[in-house]
């Protein structure tokens, strides 16, 4: 092998030791024989794992390849047989004699003899020269010393003991050298080229119209390293850095995640070529430069799967942050400068936070203990909550006893959740409250802990595990992380004193915590009991806050040391450094300066009652503003999340607002749809320029989502629909003013006023279409029919249909393989008439389960073919649902009224659920309750703790009077996994699933008076699409049961089905994946029909405006638009 292949594979070696595969790095050493690792030898020798070390061994010598390498394997061959007699294994003994020391006996036989006979003896150490033997760790450790003598002393391993001496990722740097040097000869080079492979040359696209840059030189460093490797020690083969207890642990994963400006996880920085300083700054190998504050490097098992996970693809679930761009239309008065308004809270403002999509909510807590909820575009208090706890029997008894001593209690934050269903606060003793926000104006208590000894200092919203959770950290030094359920799930001990504020976050599919403390230290945890992960120091060594720009891409922090010097830095994350300083405090501060950031552009703070911006890539103020006087001397300040508006604090117990152009528009748009008829027509009074006003809600559509959090933005207030956000065009005064018309119900009577597909060989009068899905990908739809057969329809990807999703532009081919298999239930002996079909899909689309009355059948899609059934009546399967986190485990409701949770693989039932009177009809798991509700004929609900099976609750539904308790009832969790849709022909219903508590109800009734025969959420559970028994289809917004859009037959039905004798209408809907605004409905002459709006529409219909909880807006007397029973009245 020639020399420059034996430096390679050095520079293989130190790339698999920086990457933790360590099997890799000790295989190629044995393979290749050019570097003996005498640390992981001795590792393998102090673990006895004899086989392995005789098989490293091999790799550099063999038995009879010398004196010393005799001397080697005998004297580990000896151990080997000592211990196995120590441990009275004779069997093993003799084993080890015939097999391994055989061998040395032609050498010495006496010696072999001598060894043979230690069989005889009862314990080896009767033997004199064994008689200091002492106990096997003691042993091996002094067998190692001579070990090591002989291999030392032995030729065959000269000059592979040592490792050369290499700068830290070497073969990282000649990557990286090779790729600028490839970038230069680029035609086209681009400053942040979107390098993803290594295995072809790399290559600039040509520029695309005006946003085409300059052409500048690649960096060296194209990414961040994946992290910072730890020291093997002193005879470790990898020398370390300079700097190896800066070493930054989390570097890698908190490095930039934009695709556009990295190789992928593939190429590393490169240290050691100086790059211009008219290119773009680059991440260097985490190292702390003396005069910055210090981190420290906590390395585990856990931190190395990380770094492997972080190499692996990005799973398609995770939200990845926008790459942000370079704006060239960047201006002072892009910033909310301008005062609006004031408006008065009543009592000293201590936390704000803007609705994450609803621009001009306004969540406010106060120093008295209050929350209240503003509409600043209306200036009206939609929701006051005054402190109270709401269980003191279930507070510990310290907290107990400081609301005996009547201390005074305060909001220390306000926060919502990134999908605006939840708002959590931190009160200044002990406790946390979380509320349910189903509306604009409607604030539900939904859990209260006693969370810490003392303050509550902070709360965050976090998704770890794609589960929503809370983060708390209090005067206790603790960091603590919650369910919605107020379970605790991890308690972070590490501080040393009171946390002061928490920064949840994540960098591609790796989620952290950052939290700071009252003595200037900054901690990072992952969501494990491994302890803290770094240890930075923050400017000024007091309370600090952190937060990251709106795309995630960039850290900043900002305090108030004691002393009252305050600091505004970014952070370079991969060295724990500070990155920039920006300047512009003047005076001392008595307290702690508070800071936000917006559009991924700004920054603000407040200090001397003034308002003091900054642009992120600029360290001096840009602008500043005293916004007319009456500020705090340190204001707190929060932008809405598009930037337009600014809430500052004032020294009167209120709040100004600041807005730029577009916020003022936005805000002179809902003043002038209050004098455009807006309000109710007994409303007489004046409207007030500010403070308090009786105009009803209006929210304005919004087109942009900023957002700084791993969960995805799902905004349910006004039924908005997320997805389409993205599309629509960017917010203006027409769309507002869009809102202020009079509303009015969308009736579709006629076919071209809808789109609509029907399946083809669908219809079959014999056998009604019974259970109806779409796959989970959105290109089919599966329906079972009464007869207890399966068909499959499938779009077609080409030219019409690029996407290859359902759609009601193209008609889907009915599939079937090529053996023209049918899937066909296990139907002999059944009376279909009587059967109670039930359907369940793999989440991969790849099995169907099914069962029409006999046993459970389960088929694979591809081929049609059964491969299992199980189950066997009596009593017969009637539902069935996978358990979300475990494909082999399955409910399955039984006509008996049992429940059975029962696993595939095994083929056992692991439990019996005994709850119900009749038959079950409906199954549906929450994975952040951790519960299973299940519904029946009956019409009974009970829930069930997934953990233990142990029913929880039951509850009976209220029907109307003179009704029977039966019939079918259905439930389905909405998408926050806390709600619960209830579906039962004589109403829907909408409960808290955590406390079983109705929130709301709909009756039939008018032209909607039919019996409901199904309803089912929308797939970003916005809407609700219920069916009824006289053909009608309605559309309702899902947080309110407001009626939005009625679907007639006549819109569906050919005259002749209309005048039929026999009546045909839908028996089940299911809702698209992916579109919100597609379903599709199974109807009783076995049809299937999928359904869309027009395309001008976009949508059906529009929500019924509320006037703080009183319907507005009802046209004429039909209470099908609004026939709906709040439980709890909005405020």
């Amino acid at each position: 092998m020639s020399s420059l292949s034996r430096e390679l594979v050095f520079l293989i070696l130190q790339f698999l030791e920086e990457e933790k595969f360590k099997e890799s790095v000790h295989r190629l050493e044995k393979e290749s024989g050019f570097f003996f690792n005498m640390k992981y030898f001795e590792e393998k020798v102090q673990a006895g794992e004899w086989d392995e070390v005789e098989k490293y061994l091999s790799g550099f010598t063999k038995v009879d390849d010398n004196r010393y390498s005799m001397k080697i394997f005998f004297e580990i061959r000896k151990q080997k047989y000592l211990e196995a007699l120590d441990r009275q294994d004779k069997a093993k003994a003799v084993e080890i004699l015939v097999g391994d020391l055989k061998v040395f006996s032609t050498f010495n036989e006496e010696l072999y003899k001598e060894i043979t006979q230690l069989l005889t003896l009862g314990n080896f150490r009767e033997n004199e020269q064994l008689s200091k033997y002492g106990d096997t760790k003691t042993a091996r450790s002094i067998m190692l010393i001579e070990l090591k003598k002989l291999i030392e002393a032995n030729p065959l391993f000269r000059d592979k003991l040592t490792f050369p001496t290499l700068k830290s990722s070497r073969l990282r740097t000649l990557i990286n050298q090779s790729l600028n040097w490839q970038h230069q000869l680029c035609k086209n080079p681009r400053p942040n080229p979107d390098i993803k492979t290594l295995f072809t040359d790399h290559t600039c696209t040509p520029p695309n119209g005006p946003l085409a840059p300059t052409p500048v030189n690649l960096p060296i460093a194209a990414v961040a390293k994946p992290t910072a490797y730890a020291s093997l020690g002193a005879h470790g083969p990898f020398p370390p850095p300079v700097a190896a207890a800066a070493n930054n642990a989390l570097a890698g994963w908190m490095a930039n995640a934009s695709a556009s400006s990295s190789v992928q996880a593939a190429v590393v920085t490169a240290t050691s070529i100086p790059v211009p300083q008219n290119q773009v700054s680059i991440l260097k190998h985490p190292r702390t430069p003396p005069t910055t504050p210090g981190m420290i490097d906590y390395q585990s098992p856990d931190h190395e799967q990380l770094i492997k996970r972080l190499r692996s693809s990005q799973s398609v679930e995770e939200v990845t942050y926008p790459t942000s761009r370079q704006q060239a239309s960047w201006s002072v008065e892009d910033l909310p400068k301008t005062v609006a308004f004031t408006l008065h809270q009543g009592s000293n403002v201590t936390s704000m936070d803007f609705h994450p999509s609803h621009h001009t909510l306004l969540l406010v807590g106060s120093s008295n203990g209050e929350i209240t909820l503003w509409d600043i575009g209306l200036r009206e208090r939609l929701v006051s909550k005054p402190f109270k706890i709401w269980d003191l029997a279930t507070c510990s008894m310290a907290f107990q006893a400081t609301i005996v001593k009547e201390t005074p209690i305060s909001v220390n934050r306000v926060m919502w959740s990134a999908d605006g269903n939840f708002v959590g606060v931190a009160f200044t003793k002990h406790l946390i409250h979380l509320y349910a926000c189903s509306g604009s104006n409607d604030l539900r208590q939904h859990l209260e802990i006693d969370a810490h000894a003392g303050a509550v200092n902070d709360l965050a919203f976090a998704h770890p595990n794609k589960q929503l959770c809370v983060v708390t950290c209090g005067e206790d030094k603790l960091i603590k992380v919650w369910d919605l359920t107020g379970r605790r799930l991890f308690n972070f001990e590490g501080h040393e004193a009171p946390v002061y504020s928490i920064c949840p976050h994540h960098k591609e599919n790796i989620q952290f915590i950052f939290s700071t403390a009252i003595d200037g230290k900054i901690k990072a945890w992952l969501y494990d009991n491994m302890g803290s992960r770094v240890d930075y120091d923050a400017p000024g060594n007091w309370c600090t806050t952190m937060l990251y720009s709106a795309d995630g891409s960039r850290l900043f922090s900002c305090g108030t040391s004691k002393d009252g010097d305050s600091h505004l830095v970014e952070w370079n994350e991969s060295e724990g450094a500070i990155k920039r300083t920006y300047c512009g405090f003047r005076k001392k501060s008595t307290g702690v300066v508070q800071f936000d950031a917006t559009q991924n552009h700004f920054l603000a703070a407040g200090e001397d009652s003034q308002i003091k911006f900054w642009d992120m890539d600029n360290i001096n103020v840009i602008a500043s503003t005293d916004a007319d006087g009456g500020l705090l001397s340190l204001p707190r300040l929060r932008f809405n999340k598009e930037g337009s508006l600014l809430a500052v604090t004032t020294a009167d117990h209120g709040f100004k607002i600041l807005a730029n152009a577009v916020g003022l528009k936005t805000l002179k748009a809902f003043e002038s749809t209050s004098f455009e008829g807006m309000r109710p027509s007994i409303e007489s009074a004046s409207i007030k320029v500010s403070g308090s006003s009786a105009v009803p809600h209006v929210s304005p559509v919004n087109c942009k989502v900023e957002r700084s959090s791993p969960v995805r933005s799902t905004p349910i207030l006004n039924g908005v629909d997320p997805i389409r956000r993205s599309a629509e065009k960017p917010r203006n005064v027409d769309d507002i003013m869009d809102k202020a018309k009079p509303w009015q119900l969308t009736e579709i009577l006629d076919p071209v006023h809808c789109r609509l597909v029907t399946m083809p060989d669908s219809t079959d009068t014999s056998s009604k279409v019974v259970r109806l899905l779409y796959t989970n990908s959105g290109v089919g739809v599966l329906a079972l029919g009464s007869n207890g057969v399966q068909k499959l329809w499938k779009w077609i990807r080409n030219e019409q249909n690029p996407s290859g999703k359902a759609t009601t532009s193209v008609v889907p081919q009915h599939w079937q393989p090529n053996s023209g298999l049918l899937m066909t239930n296990d139907v002999p002996g059944v009376s279909l008439e009587e059967a109670v079909p039930c359907i369940a899909l793999s989440k991969n689309d790849s099995y169907v389960m099914s069962a029409c009355g006999g046993k459970v059948s389960l088929f694979n899609m591809m081929t049609f073919k059964v491969m299992t059934t199980f189950m066997p009546p009596p009593p017969a399967s009637t539902f069935l649902a996978f358990h979300p986190q475990d494909n082999n485990i399955i409910a399955i409701g039984m006509e008996d009224s049992t429940i059975h949770i029962y696993n595939v693989r095994v083929d056992e039932v692991k439990s019996k659920l005994k709850g119900h009177q009749k038959r079950i009809t409906g199954l549906a798991f929450s994975t952040n309750l951790n519960i299973l509700v299940s519904s029946g004929a009956d019409a009974q609900l009970c829930v069930w703790s997934i953990d233990t099976w142990e029913k929880r609750k039951s509850v009976t539904l209220q029907l109307p009077a003179g009704k029977a308790p039966v019939g079918d009832t259905r439930v389905q969790f909405h998408s926050d996994q806390i709600r619960l849709l209830v579906v039962h022909e004589t109403q829907l219903a909408i409960y808290d699933a955590s406390k079983m508590d109705r929130i709301r109800q709909w009756l039939p009734l008018d032209v909607l008076s039919a019996p409901i025969s199904y309803a089912a959420y929308s797939c970003n559970s916005q809407l609700i699409y219920a069916t009824f028994c006289d053909g009608n289809i309605a559309v309702f917004d899902s947080d309110t049961l407001r009626l939005r859009c009625r679907i007639a037959p006549s819109a569906y039905f050919s005259q002749a089905v209309l005048n039929g004798s026999q009546a045909v209408y839908p028996l089940v809907v299911a809702a698209h994946p992916q579109e919100p605004n597609q379903f599709a409905v199974g109807l009783t002459d076995g049809s299937v029909k999928v359904f869309e709006p027009t395309e001008s529409d976009g949508k059906w219909g529009t929500p019924q405006p509320n006037d703080n909880g009183i319907l507005s807006g009802r046209t004429g007397s039909s209470s099908t638009t609004s026939n709906h029973t709040p439980d709890q009245m909005q405020r």
